[in-house]
């Protein structure tokens, strides 16, 4: 095996790697003759009963020959699961990463393209990357379901819209997937102008040809930020439009039920609020497959809050408290805010904050900043409490632009708490 691999950052004690000898730093290259290059080869070849380890250790490489458990767990973490990661070669009209501001942490401009970490965590892919050999991967460890960025199935159309030659293969790799047992759910990133209207409809019918493959579809909005200087000059939706296209997924989920029991394509939930449209009951999401991506996440708030609302305390609690959000769930959360605010002794004020930091064209919740929200408080008196959205921090602790809870809670001379969804809301404000 050659010396390469993964490299070893924790033995469980007690476990198989444990009674062998191997220790951290040791390196996993291979077993039963074949390489390992990353946690899925690893996670893949070990399932056997009877396998040969290659680790390459501070004393030379060695061969442990194990007889297990089938799936039994050798007990090995490692300190990167995915080494080389495969990076994104598009350069599409679209790209958020694009749009970023300069001088923000590193991690915020990498464009990964992995397929490992669609597979892993669920990361959109774009495929556009893909050789045989990734191909022939894909099938033959069974990665599946993967998500994919799919935007247009026009050949011409993907390959303007994502700079790149190769995004034109896309309906014959979904082709090539689906014909070999890999389920996919899919995204399009819909730009007016560009691939809506007659060009989704074509997506849409290319894509209900890869049934039963297709577990999902959600299309959502385009994001924009102010950053877009030599950029193709994109828009946003007006009302009128997000109404169109509901409207027309309207048609196609009909279809789809009929066919496949389940309404498959989905609109972000962007496009229902701007569009003043009530999003759709909790089962006609069939299951919520892409919260992650927008879709459905306003009908589970409003669904926890009937829930919650029922229940809240009767004494009352006199406090003043202030709860941030951004602008598109702002006519959503007032709802809750409003039923708050008529509690004997709460006083509950909402404020949306308009995201200076991105651009006003940026309205969601998760992408505000602490600087943003200083700002939108200044002239305000914020009370006892501030509820910040816990979306817009990362590891619970840091916005966007690297300002603390704990900064934040020291300039603004309050008690700061964050919260997702009604119930973490209600907790935060009466100290459940």
């Amino acid at each position: 095996m050659r010396d390469k691999g993964l490299k070893i950052s924790r033995v469980v004690p007690g476990g198989i790697a444990d009674q062998l000898g191997i220790v951290s730093g040791d390196v996993v290259t291979g077993m039963n003759d074949t390489p390992v290059q990353d946690i899925l080869d690893y996670r893949f070849l070990s399932t056997g009963e009877y396998l040969e380890l290659y680790v390459a250790t501070a004393d030379g490489p060695y061969v442990f020959e194990i007889e297990k458990e089938y799936d039994g767990d050798l007990g090995i973490e490692f300190e990167t699961p995915f080494p080389g990661l495969k990076k994104c070669g598009n350069r599409c009209l679209f790209c958020f990463v694009d749009q970023m501001p300069p001088g923000m942490r590193p991690s915020l401009y990498v464009k990964d393209d992995d397929y490992r970490l669609s597979f892993w965590d669920g990361n959109f892919i774009t495929l556009t990357n893909l050789r045989d050999n990734d191909l022939k991967r894909l099938v033959s460890q069974r990665l599946s379901p993967l998500f994919i960025s799919v935007h247009t199935t026009n050949p011409g159309l993907r390959r303007r819209m994502m700079g790149n030659r190769r995004a034109g293969e896309i309906l014959e790799q979904l082709q090539f997937l689906a014909a070999n047992g890999i389920e996919f759910h899919l995204q399009i990133v819909l730009c007016p102008g560009l691939n809506d209207g007659a060009e989704l409809e074509r997506t849409l019918s290319d894509l209900s040809g890869l049934l039963p493959s297709v577990l999902s579809i959600a299309v959502v909005p385009v994001g924009r930020t102010r950053y877009r200087e030599q950029l193709y000059p994109l828009r946003a939706f007006t009302a009128e439009e997000s109404t169109r296209v509901v409207r027309q997924l309207e048609k196609w989920q009909e279809g789809f039920v009929e066919t496949t029991g389940s309404p498959l394509v989905y609109a972000g939930d962007e496009f229902y609020i701007q569009a003043g449209i009530q999003v759709p009951p909790a089962e006609s999401y069939a299951g919520f497959p892409q919260l992650e991506n927008g879709v459905g996440l306003v009908r589970l708030f409003l669904d926890e809050w009937d829930q919650v609302r029922p229940d809240l305390p009767t004494d009352g609690v006199h406090r003043k408290v202030t709860v941030i959000t951004g602008g598109i769930a702002s006519s959503v959360l007032r709802r809750v805010t409003d039923d708050l605010d008529r509690l004997p002794g709460l006083n509950v004020t909402l404020v949306a904050v308009e995201n200076s930091f991105f651009g006003d064209g940026v309205t969601a919740a998760g992408l505000l900043t602490g600087g943003d929200i200083l700002d939108a408080l200044e002239d305000q008196d914020p009370g006892d409490l501030v509820v910040v959205p816990k979306a817009a921090l990362k590891d619970g602790a840091v916005f966007l632009d690297d300002l603390s809870l704990g900064d934040l809670a020291e300039q603004l001379g309050v008690r700061i708490r964050a919260a997702a969804g009604p119930r973490e809301l209600v907790q935060a404000i009466f100290d459940v």
